[in-house]
C-alpha cells in the first residue's frame, strides 16, 4: 500500500487528537452477523463483516486447506437462505456456520497461506453498522510480516499456523507501479481522425507500447485499466488505479478540434477548482476506509475528514505538476507540443486524492501529420521513451 507522507500523518495525527480524541466502543456479548464484504487494495484483501453491534473477535489461519477463521459471539447470520458467499483476491469463497451455542465462525477460504495484517472494529456511522474488518495478505507477498495474532484452537485434523507468522519472504519487489488508462474503448470510441481514426485504437496501442517500454527498464511494474476494446467507466479505471498500489496514473487520449492547423501534445493535471469539488464529494461518502491509502476515514467526522483528504490531495497535486513539467520537457524534445502545454482541468481520471494522475492528450486526429504520428508505431515508442524519461526524473526527485 502507499503511504502518506509524513508531514501529513503528523497533521492527520494532530488533528485527530485535537478534534476527536480517543474513543472506545462498548461491546455487546453478542451480535448478529448482517453481512460480509470484501474489497481489494494491491495485494491486501478486506474482508468486512457487518454486525448489529460491537463484536470483539478472534482471528487465525489454518491450512489444509487454506483458510483464515473468524470467531466472534454471535446470534448467527440475520438472513435467511445459506450464508455463503464468493470470493476476490486472495479470498475464493466464505460461509458461516456455528461453532458452538453462542458463537460463530466465519471461514474465508484462501488460494494460498494466508497472512493477517491486520484487523479492527469500527463504529456505526451513517446508515453503516458496527463492522469487523480484517486485512489479509498472500504470506509469500509479505516483505514485512505482522505479530502474531491470537486464534482459537483449530478443529482435529487441520494444521494451525499463527497468523502473521509466514516461511521467509521472498525479495520485495522495489519497481514503482505505473497504472496506464487507454482512453474509451467499447461503444465509446472518443474522436474520430480526419481520415478515419478511432481514438480509442490509438490510445490502446500506445498505452501496450508504454508499458513494454518502461517494463523493459526494469524499474516498472505497469497495469492497464484496459488491454482490449473494451469500455470502463471512468471512476473505475480510478478504482483499478487504486487497488494496483499505483504510485503514478497516466490517462492517454488524443484531441480533436474544429481548426485542423493544431497540432501537438497536452498535458493536464486537476485544477484547484475541481480539487476543492472532488474534497467535499468524497468527505460526503459513507464508506471512507480506502479513499486514502494508509488513513481509514470511517469513523472521523467530516471536519476532520475534509482537512485530511485536502492534506493528501494537495500532496498529491503537488506531485502531478512536478511529473507534468518534466513530462512536457521531454515531450518536447521527442516531437510538438501544443502552445500552453500544460493546462488544468476537472477530469474524473485524475481525481484520485492520494496518486499523482496526468492526462496527456497526444497530439490531434483533427490534424493529418498528428493522425499520421499516432498511427506510426516508430513514433508511439518515441512518445514512449519520452514519458520513460519523465517518470525516471519525476521519481528520482521525489525520492530525494
Amino acid at each position: 500500500m502507499r503511504a502518506l507522507p509524513r508531514v501529513v500523518l503528523a497533521t492527520a495525527a494532530a488533528l485527530l487528537l485535537l478534534l476527536i480524541g480517543p474513543a472506545a466502543p462498548a461491546v455487546a456479548a453478542q451480535a448478529d452477523i448482517l453481512g460480509v464484504r470484501l474489497g481489494q487494495n494491491g495485494p491486501v484483501t478486506r474482508v468486512v463483516l457487518e454486525t448489529s453491534a460491537p463484536v470483539v473477535a478472534e482471528v487465525s489461519t489454518l491450512s489444509g486447506p487454506n483458510r483464515v477463521v473468524v470467531d466472534l459471539p454471535s446470534r448467527g447470520w440475520a438472513g435467511r437462505g445459506a450464508p455463503t458467499g464468493a470470493g476476490l483476491g486472495l479470498v475464493t469463497g466464505y460461509h458461516v456456520g456455528a461453532v458452538n451455542r453462542g458463537h460463530v465462525r466465519v471461514t474465508i477460504d484462501v488460494s494460498a497461506p494466508a497472512v493477517v495484517r491486520k484487523s479492527f472494529a469500527v463504529p456505526p456511522n451513517g446508515n453503516a453498522p458496527d463492522r469487523f474488518v480484517v486485512d489479509i495478505e498472500s504470506a509469500s507477498a509479505s516483505a514485512n510480516p505482522p505479530a502474531a495474532v491470537a486464534g482459537p484452537a483449530p478443529a482435529r485434523g487441520a494444521r494451525a499456523t499463527k497468523a502473521g507468522v509466514p516461511p521467509p519472504p521472498r525479495r520485495p519487489d522495489i519497481r514503482r507501479v505505473v497504472v496506464i488508462d487507454p482512453g474509451h474503448g467499447g461503444q465509446d470510441p472518443g474522436t474520430i481522425g480526419a481520415d478515419g481514426t478511432y481514438e480509442k485504437t490509438v490510445t490502446l496501442a500506445t498505452a501496450r507500447e508504454l508499458k513494454r517500454v518502461l517494463e523493459a527498464s526494469g524499474r516498472y511494474r505497469v497495469v492497464l485499466t484496459r488491454d482490449s476494446d473494451i469500455f470502463i467507466p471512468l471512476r473505475d479505471r480510478v478504482a483499478k488505479a487504486r487497488a494496483a498500489g499505483a504510485e503514478l496514473f497516466i490517462s492517454l487520449h488524443a484531441d480533436s478540434i474544429r481548426d485542423h492547423r493544431h497540432r501537438g501534445a497536452s498535458v493536464y493535471t486537476l485544477s484547484e477548482v475541481a480539487s476543492d469539488k472532488e474534497a467535499e464529494a468524497l468527505a460526503t461518502k459513507e464508506n471512507k476506509s480506502d479513499l486514502i491509502a494508509g488513513v481509514d476515514l470511517s469513523n472521523e467526522n467530516r471536519e476532520v475528514t475534509n482537512i485530511l483528504i485536502d492534506l493528501a490531495q494537495r500532496e498529491t497535486m503537488n506531485y502531478s505538476v512536478r511529473f507534468a513539467a518534466s513530462l512536457v520537457e521531454e515531450l518536447d524534445r521527442a516531437g510538438k507540443v501544443n502552445v500552453n502545454p500544460h493546462r488544468f482541468a476537472g477530469f474524473a481520471v485524475l481525481k484520485a486524492p492520494d496518486i499523482p494522475s496526468v492526462l496527456i492528450e497526444m497530439g490531434y486526429l483533427s490534424n493529418s501529420q498528428d493522425e499520421k504520428a499516432l498511427k506510426d508505431p516508430r513514433q508511439r515508442r518515441h512518445l514512449a521513451e519520452a514519458i520513460l524519461r519523465a517518470a525516471d526524473r519525476f521519481f528520482a526527485e521525489k525520492k530525494s
